[in-house]
């Protein structure tokens, strides 16, 4: 087996001490000394899943839990291997092992011993693993039993999400939540491997504990006991990627735990279609609320093609759909039915005029029966909107059998060019980072930093899987004068936050950058799961509860005082302080 030098001259490092270490503190073991029995703690002898034919004759005893009961003849145990059968005794000699295991419920968890036999001829289960085999026990003992299930642990079972959270230990067991997670972390070993063995990568856990960092999401904030001071639990480990850059850890990474103080969501979100601008074609519209668009600095007037849509979508859809825009975008969407037999069409876009309606047809390459979905507004909000429709119709046409997304398919895509700056939602005149405040300029555009900023491109790439993005990075500024003038100057912050990595940049801080994949979403990709949710051992609901534990819960007030906290609660919160009080006289 071939080593790289580096890891030969690890391994030579680690083959013995180092000069200044005591004999006491060396890692090398004496050769007579033995290593604890392990074995001793463990009752069986075999798992599950991996008897086969091979095993004929031996004695085995297993452990796990009961999948299911046939006529109390045989029945199926599982454990994180597999399945296999065991064949209850019938015998009067053996009837306090039939009674164990014909009356413990289902998922309770028995241990057995007994005889791996073949299946008799003709009743092989060619769909199981040990499908040639079954276990004629001998002895049972029933280790746990299983109280009554507030769900059937089958994925075929259709059971809520909030209930799956409430009892997430019950949904792991499943077959499609063993799988995944399984998956996960196969691949982050895969990962480990390719980045240290084959590159030289060295993994480096940094700080969950840091401080406020200006920009970029909201952040979790945690109290110390010094008086108004916190800590805030890091959004990204960014800083502290490029002060290793700067400490001469070119290659590093890690798997690192992220926290944004924001809900969660599916994050599913492939593309099937492309949104057109269509705002030259109605720049003489009678139509009031386009005219209106039209009329602002940043309107637009866009729409998208649903290709076979009329044959699909029922008017409620339609109806779902211009309800999501409202609840969601607060912004109108118009269906148009331009050449089927469908009269589907709002008051307002029977207005549409006969040569726009041709001019429509020509820019959208309208065929028969595509339904077509116009919004008009300001021109990111319009694109914002239009993009998740068109993810919203995806879903509804592929929950109808139209086949759009293939799933063992993906397809990569490098996203560059981005804007570093983007005018602020609430104060246009004012500017912030497209992507995060350490992201270095396109070298062609530094000139316009001092002149014109908005024009600025930046050095940001983003990966994506299938119109989901995974990942994202940057080059990052590495001078500390330019770093300065971008937070001060254009995005108006607080460099005093920022001090220690201005003061790090100023000390022969070499070029550098970097990309941060996010792994739940990879893994939601490639498993095929509906939400990140279905990756994850123990995730949070979309508005951030933990469902088991029901986190976050209230705090007594003793436990605030060393933080210098006090609770301001809310007027319609009154309940659930008194609540509180209750709780803390009993």
């Amino acid at each position: 087996m071939y080593f790289p030098s580096w890891m030969r001259q690890l391994y030579r490092g680690l083959s013995a001490p180092p000069a200044w270490a005591s004999p006491r503190r060396s890692l090398v073991l004496s050769p007579h000394r033995r290593l604890p029995e392990f074995s001793s703690f463990i009752a069986r002898t075999n798992t599950c899943g991996e008897l086969r034919s091979s095993h004929l004759g031996q004695e085995v005893t297993l452990c796990g839990w009961i999948q299911y009961r046939r006529q109390n003849i045989f029945l199926v145990l599982r454990d994180f291997h597999g399945l296999v059968q065991i064949v209850i005794p019938q015998d009067e000699s053996a009837a306090s092992v039939k009674k164990i295991l014909c009356e413990a419920p289902v998922e309770s968890v028995v241990q057995v011993s007994g005889t791996v036999v073949a299946r008799p001829p003709g009743q092989e289960n060619p769909k199981m693993p040990t499908g040639e085999i079954e276990i004629k026990v001998k002895t049972a003992e029933l280790l746990n039993s299983c109280k009554k299930l507030p769900f059937e642990i089958k994925d075929f079972v259709k059971k809520t999400e909030a209930l799956r959270l409430q009892y997430r230990y019950l949904d792991l067991r499943s077959f499609q939540m063993q799988r995944n997670l399984r998956l996960r972390s196969q691949m982050v070993m895969r990962m480990r491997e390719y980045l240290c063995n084959l590159h030289g990568f060295i993994d480096i856990e940094t700080p969950t504990l840091f401080k406020k960092t200006p920009g970029g999401a909201k952040e979790f904030l945690v109290p110390s006991r010094e008086p108004g001071k916190f800590y805030s639990l890091p959004q990204s480990p960014q800083q502290f990627k490029q002060l290793l850059m700067i400490g001469g850890f070119d290659r590093y990474f890690q798997v690192a735990r992220c926290y944004r103080d924001e809900g969660s969501r599916p994050d599913r979100q492939p593309e099937f279609t492309q949104i057109i601008d269509i705002s030259n074609v109605f720049r003489n519209t009678e139509i009031g609320f386009l005219q209106d668009a039209l009329s602002k600095p940043q309107g637009t007037v866009k729409a998208i093609c649903v290709p076979g849509g009329a044959k699909y979508l029922k008017r409620k859809d339609i109806e779902s759909i211009r309800k999501f825009a409202v609840d969601h975008f607060n912004q109108e969407v118009l269906p148009v039915f331009l050449k089927t037999s469908i009269n589907w069409n709002s008051p307002v876009a029977e207005l549409i005029m006969e040569e726009q309606r041709l001019e429509f047809i020509r820019l959208m390459q309208v065929q028969e029966d595509d339904v077509i979905l116009l919004t008009a507004g300001e021109h990111q909000k319009a694109c914002s909107l239009l993009g998740k429709l068109r993810l919203e119709c995806a879903d509804l046409l592929e929950k109808k059998g139209v086949v759009l997304r293939d799933p063992a398919l993906f397809s990569f895509l490098w996203v560059v060019d981005f804007p570093l700056f983007l005018p602020k939602e609430d104060n246009p005149r004012e500017l912030e980072s497209a992507h995060h405040p350490f992201t270095a300029p396109h070298p062609s555009d530094i000139h316009l930093l001092y002149t014109e900023p908005e024009k600025v491109r930046s050095q940001h790439y983003d990966l994506v899987l299938n119109g989901s993005e995974i990942g994202g990075g940057s080059i990052r500024i590495h001078n500390a004068e330019l770093q300065h003038y971008v937070l001060a100057t254009l995005l108006k912050e607080d460099v005093k936050l920022l001090s220690h990595l201005l003061q790090a940049l100023d000390y022969g801080a070499p070029p550098h950058g970097g990309i941060a994949l996010g792994l739940d979403r990879l893994m939601c990709l490639v498993t095929g799961s509906p939400s990140i949710r279905d990756v994850i051992a123990f995730p949070k609901s979309f508005r951030g509860h933990d469902l088991m534990s029901s986190a976050p819960d209230c705090v007594p007030p003793e436990d605030l005082k060393p933080y210098h906290i006090q609770v301001s609660w809310p007027a319609d919160s009154e309940s659930e302080k008194n609540s509180l009080n209750l709780h803390q006289e009993s």
